[in-house]
């Protein structure tokens, strides 16, 4: 090369930021309870819920005119049910960007094997990644701060490492609960202990926007502070959350039964996001909760 000759990187062309927001068009969400929006009730809401997909399927579908959202999802549906009954209409939907969680069902329950849950898992993701859609998984949340489910700390630490190679090797996007330390508050959560309340799923929804890397105004909604309970105001609570939710849970798996039963998709089919009217919290302060 002569010493005038241009460089390599000096026949590149001028950098210029991309006029696309973001490259999907249609989102299809697969999943249980957490991706339904359990915990977050919303009348205006397929379904009575909002929750975290929603929410994403919002911030998406306002930035490109020709966006279609489908969530699948249904509550209690163990993994091999969320794959038996989502995996298939989910591919037929044509997504480019499909949004996977499951296995949390299975984990939560006393002998469960994780590394099992996982192998599930990864035969769903080797599917639903076949087609060329970008796959977002998610890792299980840190159960450390809860007394409820600090003892399946472990299990859910296993399916993390599971899921994490799973994603490395398929090259899916995570969405890591593990690491999302602002939840980990029971402020974040619904009266039952188990699912995010409209704090948590908002929360996780940025977190997913931060995981897709798509530029968005979502802000922080701050919880009210929570008063020190005494000790005896701290057992009648939970008294009164073993009585209605633990021991309906408890009979559920008795008799074999699941909370998704008698449940349907909310939003079985691909929908330009026009046909979701806003939220409660659309029009929120900053910072403050709906």
């Amino acid at each position: 090369m002569r010493p005038n000759d241009p460089t390599p990187e000096d026949q590149l062309p001028p950098f210029a930021p991309s006029d696309i927001a973001h490259p999907w068009r249609r989102m299809v969400a697969i999943g249980d309870s957490f991706t339904e929006g359990i915990g977050d009730p919303d009348p205006s809401s397929p379904g009575g819920h909002r929750g975290w997909a929603d929410r994403v399927a919002e911030v998406l579908g306002s930035q490109v005119d020709d966006f279609a959202y489908a969530n699948l999802a249904v509550r209690g549906k163990l993994i091999g049910q969320v794959i038996a009954a989502q995996i298939e209409p989910a591919l037929a939907l044509n997504p480019d960007l499909i949004t996977f969680s499951a296995g949390g069902n299975d984990v939560i329950r006393p002998g469960s094997d994780p590394d099992a849950v996982a192998a599930q898992f990864e035969d769903a993701v080797m599917r639903l990644t076949s087609t060329g859609a970008t796959v977002l998984v998610f890792t299980g949340i840190d159960t450390n701060f809860t007394p409820v489910f600090r003892g399946i700390r472990g299990r859910v630490a296993i399916y993390n490492e599971n899921i994490r190679a799973i994603a490395e090797r398929y090259d899916c996007i995570v969405a890591d609960q593990w690491a999302l330390k602002e939840v980990q508050d029971m402020r974040f959560f619904d009266d039952d202990r188990l699912h995010y309340n409209t704090l948590g799923h908002h929360e996780v929804a940025r977190m997913v926007m931060r995981a897709l890397n798509v530029p968005n105004d979502l802000q922080p909604m701050q919880p009210e502070p929570l008063p020190r309970p005494t000790w005896r105001a701290a057992r009648v609570n939970d008294f009164v959350w073993a009585r209605s939710h633990l021991m309906p849970w408890v009979l559920r798996r008795v008799r074999h039964q699941s909370s998704g039963d008698a449940i349907t998709a909310k939003r079985p089919d691909a929908l330009p996001m026009t046909t979701l009217a806003p939220g409660p919290d659309a029009a929120a302060t900053p910072g403050k909760p709906a």
